[in-house]
C-alpha cells in the first residue's frame, strides 16, 4: 500500500490554441473551454482530499503574445474572477493569486483583491499563478533576503534554504508533490522552479480542455504508485514503511 499523501497538485494547463485549432475556432475559445475545465480539476482535488490546487494561467513570457491574444487573456482573466469568485466561496474554496501585478491593470487588481477576500475562509485552496515565473520568484525571495542582510537583520551565514522558502509565492502552502503538464510537452516551462525539486511530474498528451476529472484522477493514480524517496535508497523507504 503506498504511503504517499497528496496534499499539493500544480497544473501547466497546456493546449488551449491547438485544441482550438484542430475545431476551426478562435484561440479564444480554447483558451475560454480551458478556464471551463478548472472546474472539474478542482472537484477531482476536493474528492482525493487534496489541499492545494495551482494553476499556471500566464507566465512573466506570456506577455509576448501577439496583442490580441494577451488581451483576450486578460479580458477572460477579469471575468473569471468576477464570475467565479462566488461559487468558489460557496464551495469551500479560498482563491489566491500569485505572481507579479504591477503590469495588471488596476481593473483585475482590485478584481483579485475582491475574490481573494470573498473566498477567504474556503477550506480548500485554488492558486492562480498569473504573470508568474519561476526564476522570477527565486530572484524576488533572494532580494528580499538580501534586503534584511543589508538592514541588519540578517548575516549572511543565516541564510539558508529554509529561509529563501519564507519568501517565496508558495511560502505557507504544502510543499508541491505532483505536477502535472498537459498539450504533450514535457518540459516544466519555468513554472515553479524552485517548488518543484522534488516533485512528482506527470506529462499528458491530452489537450488542457480535453483533460477531464477522469484524468486528473488517472494522473493522482500514477502519484500513489510512486515510491519518493527524497535522497534515500529505495531500501530505507521500504523499511521505514514496514515500520
Amino acid at each position: 500500500m503506498t504511503t504517499n499523501r497528496l496534499r499539493h497538485v500544480a497544473i501547466i494547463m497546456d493546449g488551449n490554441n491547438r485544441w482550438a485549432r484542430q475545431r476551426n475556432l478562435p484561440g479564444a475559445a480554447g483558451h475560454k473551454a480551458g478556464v471551463e475545465r478548472i472546474r472539474d480539476a478542482m472537484r477531482a482535488c476536493q474528492k482525493l482530499e487534496v489541499e492545494v490546487l495551482t494553476v499556471f494561467a500566464f507566465s512573466s513570457e506570456n506577455w509576448q503574445r501577439p496583442p490580441k491574444e494577451v488581451e483576450a487573456l486578460m479580458s477572460l482573466f477579469h471575468l473569471y474572477l468576477q464570475h467565479e469568485a462566488k461559487k468558489l466561496r460557496d464551495e469551500g474554496v479560498r482563491l489566491k493569486v500569485i505572481g507579479r501585478r504591477d503590469r495588471f491593470s488596476a481593473k483585475i487588481c482590485r478584481a483579485i483583491e475582491a475574490a481573494e477576500k470573498l473566498t477567504e475562509a474556503g477550506g480548500t485552496t485554488l492558486v492562480i499563478a498569473a504573470d508568474y515565473g519561476g526564476q522570477w520568484d527565486i530572484a524576488n525571495a533572494a532580494k528580499r533576503v538580501a534586503e534584511k542582510v543589508r538592514d541588519g537583520e540578517l548575516e549572511a551565514d543565516q541564510v539558508t534554504d529554509d529561509m529563501l522558502n519564507q519568501f517565496t509565492q508558495l511560502s505557507g502552502f504544502p510543499a508541491l508533490d505532483l505536477l502535472i503538464r498537459t498539450g504533450g510537452e514535457v518540459r516544466i516551462s519555468n513554472f515553479l522552479l524552485w517548488q518543484s525539486a522534488y516533485t512528482e511530474l506527470y506529462f499528458s498528451e491530452l489537450y488542457w480542455p480535453d483533460f477531464d476529472e477522469q484524468a486528473l484522477c488517472e494522473a493522482a493514480d500514477t502519484f500513489f504508485q510512486r515510491q519518493r524517496r527524497f535522497g534515500k535508497s529505495g531500501d530505507q523507504i521500504e523499511e521505514a514503511a514496514r515500520a
